[in-house]
């Protein structure tokens, strides 16, 4: 029977199912430390898109059986050139052509869709870390891809953490910190702070290292940042915020944010944190991302390890969550094909 791919619609849940059960089962081969794959946030991201997304899913079937699934991302408020891929092959079915089938099927998609350019993530192992397939590097060098941004992932172990080292950090970033107070909120951001979220979400594609990836500012006003609450509830991640707001402007100049899912409370990522540059060198980042694991922490009493992501050139943000505990686990590298 050999290959056959067909679109995956969000109403078919047989198919999503399918799906499902191949990205779980590839991910539990290739990061096996990673909390087992959460259905809600994986259909929410078919069913319950970022605003101005639009997923475009298949499914690859090998001699009739669900072997592999490709989840495409094209966005439509900006980057309208650009999309990113996930492309799962299920570990009993690779070696046989599925990812090279799914991956001339997305590139036919995307021009098809006036795309110019698609990016797609690969771990890899670092030197002193867990063993890491490479074959998703490999493939993506194959099929014509470059690497674009080296970024590693580092985690927490909250068992591990000294209360008193904590109560050290937040009193060397107090110090900075004057004229500054800080807010705390679950879930979607007070009014009186949302355009300034929005503002700071916003300059994240300005202010993070991006390497040669080939990717615009996003722009983020009230409305856009309000769909994206909704979907991250639709999905069920338990978000914890703090900010630094500036005494004397009222402005929230400061965010961070860490989010734990709906099927495994032990575990959380660590999303943004960012400071506006005009507020830069008073130590909010710091006190901000001490305060906020605190507050998670005291809120989910299951919680174990946090996960964050940084890129290898962004020693600014990687001095910060080494001081808070974050070690090295495994690299991850973005790699951008140019069609």
């Amino acid at each position: 029977m050999g290959i056959t791919i067909t679109p995956i619609e969000p109403a078919d849940q047989g198919a999503v199912d399918a799906a499902y059960r191949i990205r779980a089962a590839a991910e539990a081969a290739d990061v096996p430390d990673f909390p087992p794959l959460c259905r809600r946030r994986f259909e929410g991201w078919l069913r319950h898109p970022m605003p101005g997304g639009v997923p475009v899913w298949a499914l690859a079937r090998r001699d009739g059986v669900p072997a592999g699934y490709l989840g495409l991302d094209l966005p439509q408020l900006d980057n309208t050139d650009n999309a990113t891929a996930n492309l799962f092959v299920d570990p009993a079915h690779r070696r046989h052509g599925v990812g090279r089938a799914l991956h001339e099927h997305g590139l036919r998609v995307l021009r098809e869709r006036g795309r110019k350019r698609v990016v797609g993530m690969a771990v890899s192992a670092l030197p002193d870390g867990p063993e890491r397939d490479e074959a998703g590097g490999a493939f993506a060098a194959a099929v014509g891809g470059r690497p674009v941004l080296a970024q590693v992932r580092r985690r927490l172990d909250a068992a591990r953490l000294d209360p008193a080292a904590l109560d050290a950090l937040l009193a060397d970033a107090r110090t900075g910190a004057a004229g500054y107070r800080i807010v705390r909120w679950r879930g979607p951001a007070p009014e009186e702070y949302v355009a300034d979220v929005a503002y700071l979400e916003g300059r994240l594609m300005t202010d993070a290292p991006l390497g040669d990836l080939e990717w615009e500012p996003e722009r983020i006003d009230v409305e856009r940042m309000r769909g994206m609450e909704r979907a991250l509830d639709a999905r069920g991640r338990r978000c914890y915020h703090h900010g630094a707001v500036h005494v004397a402007s009222g402005r929230l100049v400061a965010w961070t944010l860490l989010d734990v899912g709906p099927s495994a409370s032990w575990h959380a990522f660590q999303q943004i944190t960012i400071v506006d540059p005009a507020h830069r060198g008073h130590r909010l980042g710091l006190l901000a991302k001490v305060e906020n694991l605190r507050y998670a922490l005291a809120h989910e009493p299951e919680l174990r390890f946090v996960d964050a992501y940084n890129a290898a050139a962004n020693g600014h943000m990687i001095a910060i969550n080494e001081r808070l505990g974050f070690r090295p686990v495994d690299a991850w590298t973005d790699w951008q094909l140019t069609l």
